[in-house]
C-alpha cells in the first residue's frame, strides 16, 4: 500500500532522514518507533506532504505522492494526527469534528456527516458528551480522541499516529490503543509513530526502528522485547 524508498529530508541544512525505506501493506498496523529526534515525525510528514523530500520516491497505491501538495494527499485518504493533537481550542467539539471532513462536506451532505459523527461517537463516547464543549476545555486525552476522530471525519484509507501517548496517562493511553485497534479491524491500515516500546509492540505488526535518521532495525513485532527496542534506540 505504503512504499517508502531511500528517502531523504531535513530542514535547511539540518539532515534528518538519511536513506531511509520501508513498506506498509494493506490492513496492518506498522509501528514506527525510536527516541526524540530519531526521524520519525519527520518521516510521517514527508508522507503527508508538509515537508519535502531531497531524494528517493514515496508510492502510494501504486502512485508517486512526494510531489504532491498536503491537500491532494488528502484527498487520497491519507490522514496524519500530528503530534501534540492540534486541535483547534476556540472551536466546540462538534466543530473540530466537522472540519475533518471539510473536502467532502457537500458531497457528503447532512446524512453523510451524521452518519460519521455516530461512528466516531461510538467509538469516542465522551466527544458525544463534550460535543458543545470548546476543544482547548477538553483533557489531554480527550483532545488526543477528539484529534483521531477528527481524521477519522476524513475516512482515511491511511491513518498516521504521531505520538498519540504524549502526556497521558496510562489508563487513558490504554483507551486510545483499543480505539487505534478497533479503527485497523474496521479496515483502516495504521502507521503508529511512538516512543512507547510496549504499546508499539502490542499494538503493531511489524515495526521500524529509527536511530539518527536511519532504519537499524526491522522486523515482526513478536521477534523484539522491550528490552531490545530499548537498547536499540537509547544505546
Amino acid at each position: 500500500m505504503l512504499e517508502v524508498e531511500n528517502i531523504a529530508a531535513g530542514y535547511g541544512a539540518i539532515k534528518i532522514l538519511k536513506g531511509v525505506s520501508l513498506t506498509v501493506e494493506k490492513g496492518e498496523i506498522v509501528g514506527v518507533i525510536g527516541a526524540n529526534g530519531a526521524g520519525k515525525t519527520t518521516l510521517a510528514s514527508c508522507i503527508s506532504g508538509i515537508l519535502s523530500i531531497s531524494s528517493g520516491r514515496i508510492i502510494f497505491e501504486g502512485r508517486e505522492i512526494h510531489r504532491l501538495s498536503p491537500d491532494r494527499i488528502v484527498g487520497m485518504r491519507i490522514i496524519y494526527v500530528p503530534e501534540g493533537r492540534h486541535i483547534f481550542a476556540p472551536f466546540t467539539v462538534y466543530e473540530n469534528l466537522v472540519l475533518g471532513c471539510y473536502p467532502r462536506y457537500k458531497q457528503l451532505g447532512s446524512d453523510g456527516r451524521e452518519k460519521l459523527l455516530k461512528r466516531v461517537f461510538d467509538l469516542f463516547p465522551i466527544l458525544c458528551e463534550r460535543k458543545e464543549q470548546h476543544g482547548g476545555s477538553l483533557s489531554g486525552g480527550e483532545q488526543q480522541m477528539l484529534a483521531i476522530a477528527r481524521a477519522l471525519m476524513a475516512e482515511p484509507k491511511f491513518l498516521m499516529s504521531d505520538e498519540p501517548s504524549l502526556g497521558l496517562a496510562p489508563l487513558i493511553f490504554a483507551t486510545v490503543c483499543d480505539a487505534l485497534k478497533k479503527i485497523n479491524e474496521e479496515g483502516v491500515t495504521v502507521l503508529l509513530v511512538e516512543q512507547n516500546a510496549r504499546a508499539t509492540l502490542n499494538l503493531s505488526k511489524r515495526i521500524y526502528v529509527f536511530e539518527n535518521g536511519h532504519v537499524v532495525a526491522q522486523g515482526a513485532s513478536q521477534d523484539f522485547t522491550v528490552q531490545r527496542l530499548k537498547e536499540l534506540y537509547i544505546a
